[in-house]
């Protein structure tokens, strides 16, 4: 008797907009419905596939060769559409092309590299939480107060950027992070400063727009001796700036939501500072500022059993895969007992975040000043979503807080 070969399933089709905004203000109930429709689905509003499942958008972010990101990883097609800026040498290219930039920001963004910035960087987070217990008393917008204000400070410095123009970063992240997405309302509202806000991070990029002891200067450093060429050098300064600003801010508002809404979580944070860092990889498990990426399928790929045809664009959302219930014991709850590690939040395989370990030594900094400070955080009033194609963003986070009576336990 001759065994017959399995037939590849066809996907089940969703007409669900995942751009329309009820979906990017309250993406967890459209998630629950991917995952549970099955492995693959198609979404025919954007002619794409979908993968929800943990499982399945570790293994595809893994799979580079099958699942690239070279074409784009919006839903824009490189191989058809002129991009609206040159493609990201880290993230929108595959090897060869992508070797060189990840190599050189590897070893300068290193946790052994980024030592020398952790006293300094404690010390302005006390300094700044200590100004805005001091300056706005219990009640202020952690999203603006700290959230944003940290981040845009520190990491520019660390880049080496000047003084002026910083609040271009955000705006420009913003459109950056949109551009991932569909050209909907959220990107026609950001078409007006294209040119401008462009210009003035490109001018940004050059070798004399920085200081000689930031990470800019080392990136034109490896130019110099090789490792990259004079043409890639401003594109993978221009990486950072796009990529190392936005999530963190997010990221950041997202750990202070949680543990605003986590009175228990908090006083656990208070009691074991060194948790800090546990704390942010949980909430970018939990709330996952980079909700989707888009790949595109080398070849035909089966999925669980499911066909995916060659050529297509695979929309992988890394939210929903951050809180499936195969993966993650009660995934919808903030837990500082849980092991994070494993989130697809900052992506898998070659194309993982670069800077990472950048936006642990920023949380872990911020956090544990506050946590020295203030003794009880929670919310002052309904939080504000930013809506953007790509972040799961912030507009505000109003909280009251009560300074600490007493110092807590540091532990070792």
């Amino acid at each position: 008797m001759t065994e017959t070969a399995a037939v590849p399933a066809s996907p089940p089709i969703s007409d669900a907009d995942p751009f329309a905004a009820e979906h990017l203000a309250h993406p967890e109930p459209l998630h629950r419905r991917l995952r549970e429709a099955g492995p693959v689905v198609r979404l025919s509003r954007y002619g794409v596939h979908a993968l929800a499942r943990h499982q399945d958008v570790h293994a595809a972010l893994v799979d580079w060769q099958t699942f690239r990101s070279g074409a784009g990883v919006g839903l824009a097609d490189f191989r058809h559409e002129e991009p609206w800026r040159p493609p990201s040498l880290l993230l929108e290219a595959d090897p060869p092309h992508h070797d060189a930039p990840r190599r050189v920001l590897r070893e300068i963004l290193a946790p052994l590299a980024l030592r020398r910035l952790r006293e300094t960087w404690r010390t302005v987070a006390e300094e700044l939480v200590e100004t805005v217990l001091t300056e706005q008393g219990n009640e202020f917008d952690a999203f603006e107060a700290l959230a944003k204000a940290f981040p845009l400070r520190v990491f520019p410095d660390a880049v080496g950027l000047g003084p002026h123009g910083r609040e271009n970063l955000l705006p420009y992240g913003n459109m950056a992070f949109n551009a991932f997405g569909p050209r909907n309302a959220l990107v026609e509202a950001d078409a007006h400063r294209v040119g401008e806000l462009s210009a003035w991070v490109n001018a940004q990029c050059a070798r004399e727009a920085l200081s000689e002891d930031g990470f800019g200067a080392r990136i034109w450093a490896a130019a110099d001796r090789g490792d990259l060429t004079r043409a890639q050098a401003p594109l993978v300064v221009r990486s950072l700036l796009t990529a190392g600003v936005d999530t963190t801010v997010h990221g950041l508002a997202a750990a202070l939501y949680a543990l605003a809404t986590h009175p228990e979580e908090w006083q656990r944070l208070r009691e074991r500072p060194e948790l800090a860092r546990v704390a942010f990889d949980e909430a970018v498990r939990w709330q996952s500022p980079v909700q989707t990426f888009f790949r595109t399928a080398t070849t035909d790929v089966d999925v669980a059993g499911t066909r995916i045809p060659g050529g297509g664009k695979i929309l992988m959302f890394l939210g929903a895969a951050n809180r499936d219930p195969d993966r993650w014991d009660d995934p919808d709850r903030f837990d500082l007992t849980r092991d994070p590690s494993g989130h697809v939040g900052f992506g898998m395989g070659i194309h993982q975040c670069v800077g990472q370990h950048v936006a642990r030594l920023e949380a872990e900094s911020l956090l544990t000043a506050l946590a020295h400070r203030v003794g009880h955080l929670e919310l002052a009033g309904e939080p504000r979503r930013h809506l953007n194609n790509t972040l799961r963003s912030w507009a505000s986070l109003p909280v009251r807080v009560r300074p600490a009576a007493r110092p807590p336990v540091t532990g070792p």
